[in-house]
């Protein structure tokens, strides 16, 4: 009939509309498939069919009705069709590059805080970082809108508690025996302090979430400190060919003073006066960065970014590279996560799952620029303040130019100083002000 009627019927599959597709994509078994729908090609009768006669307007509208109706069924039954069926339907596909499963994915949970990446970054005891783990989850629940699930928020800290507990000794011994006596009474002040593991399950049950906050960030400070006397140094040995360049053999502060070079003012702080000067605080891990954090400290030391310019992009603030002779040559130095010591003169590749202990993605972090002779090589002291902005990054939170640079630290005082930064501010001083015992010089080695 329809050969007869010179109607012949075929289905282009042609590309659902965007909106139906993001509707449809989840519901259907196949969902990394991309849905469709049919279009029927049909045409009007052929004119010596209907009696010698052109097709009157009447028919034409009753003809053209009938396929809008036809198309529609037809489209409705393959949609349905394609979303219940048990069997693929034999469409071939690309394969997802791994790196869309790292940039793209909601659950890849970075670290938006320096202090929270400086935390995980402390190479301690398992039980405490058993705790701190649990803790950290709670960060994530805090963040869920309206209702919050504060069940599974007193599941983290009964979790962190029968842990502390049960392992206290295992803690405590953990540490150097100079250090015990002081772990002790940090150890008291997590379980039953002010702002420690009992204050937050109790501003769990109150389900007061500003409460739940303020004691979160308390025991997971108490937390750090702990895990700090239990990294007295580095945890694994450097390469031979490095032991002659300065290291960090742990955590070390320096404080820049930045100063105007148009004579204008930074805004100020809450409550504050405009000032012409702004202080910026960043700690420095030789943990994972030892020789980049070492080398780094050595300059601070030797007043080598006393009176250097700096200059700005949309992403970062950098000193200006007159200074490139000052320095030793260290190569890129970036630490995997789940590895215990650093890669040298090698990036990660995202796009196959890995992720550096130290990431880049997190506002006001510091990491050192390339060097311009060698792309596994470091500037020997150009470094710069990352402006991370999760609108230039991948759904997961990542910096597309993640596992590129040798991060070694964050900026922790003054990150609302790094945006008010223009091109031609002066660093007026930087200094060594936490740490200089963990800095190993050549001639100490």
């Amino acid at each position: 009939m329809a050969s007869q009627l010179g109607a012949p019927l075929s289905f282009p599959f042609v590309p659902a509309p965007a909106q139906a597709r993001r509707r449809l994509w989840l519901l259907s078994p196949n969902y990394r498939l991309p849905l469709f729908r049919a279009t029927a090609s049909l045409s009007p009768p052929n004119k010596e069919f209907v009696e010698g006669r052109d097709c009157c307007l009447p028919d034409k509208i009753l003809w053209g009705g009938l396929i809008n109706r036809l198309e529609s069924t037809i489209a409705a039954i393959l949609v349905v069709a394609q979303i219940t069926l048990p069997i693929p339907i034999p469409i071939p596909i690309p394969d997802v590059a791994p790196a869309e499963a790292v940039l793209y994915s909601p659950n890849t949970k970075v670290p938006r805080t320096g202090e929270f990446a400086l935390r995980k970054a402390i190479p301690a005891n398992p039980n405490m970082k058993a705790i701190q783990e649990s803790l950290e989850d709670i960060s994530y629940l805090l963040r869920i809108p309206q209702r919050k699930p504060y069940g599974s928020m007193q599941s983290d800290v009964n979790k962190a508690l029968k842990i502390a507990t049960e392992e206290k000794d295992a803690i405590l011994t953990s540490m150097p025996e100079e250090v015990r006596e002081k772990g002790s009474v940090l150890y008291a002040s997590l379980i039953d302090g002010k702002g420690g593991l009992q204050d937050l399950i109790k501003s769990i049950k109150e389900q007061d979430p500003d409460k739940v906050s303020i004691s979160l960030a308390s025991s997971l400070d108490t937390i750090a400190d702990l895990e700090l006397l239990q990294a007295p140094g580095l945890s694994f040995l450097l390469p031979q060919q490095y032991l002659n360049f300065p290291r960090l053999t742990g955590r070390a502060t320096v404080e820049f003073t930045i100063e105007r070079g148009d004579g204008s003012t930074f805004f100020p702080t809450a409550g504050g006066e405009p000032q012409s000067v702004a202080k910026i605080q960043v700690v420095i891990d030789g943990y994972s960065a030892p020789l980049t954090a070492g080398n780094f400290a050595k300059l601070v030391m030797d007043g080598a970014y006393d009176g250097v310019r700096l200059k700005c992009t949309s992403q970062a603030v950098l000193t200006d590279n007159e200074i490139e002779t000052y320095g030793n040559s260290v190569p890129i130095e970036v630490m995997p996560s789940g590895q215990f010591e650093p890669l040298y003169k090698t990036t990660l590749s995202v796009q196959d799952g890995e992720l550096p202990v130290l990431p880049l993605s997190v506002y006001g972090s510091v990491a050192m620029a390339h060097s311009l002779d060698s792309d596994e090589y470091s500037s020997n002291s150009q470094f710069f303040f990352y402006l991370y902005d999760k609108r230039n990054a991948g759904l997961g939170g990542l910096s597309f130019d993640e596992g590129q640079f040798s991060v070694f630290g964050y900026t922790t005082n003054g990150r609302e100083v790094l945006s008010q930064i223009k091109t031609g501010d002066i660093i007026r001083s930087a200094k060594l002000v936490q740490g200089l015992n963990r800095l190993v010089l050549p001639q100490e080695s």
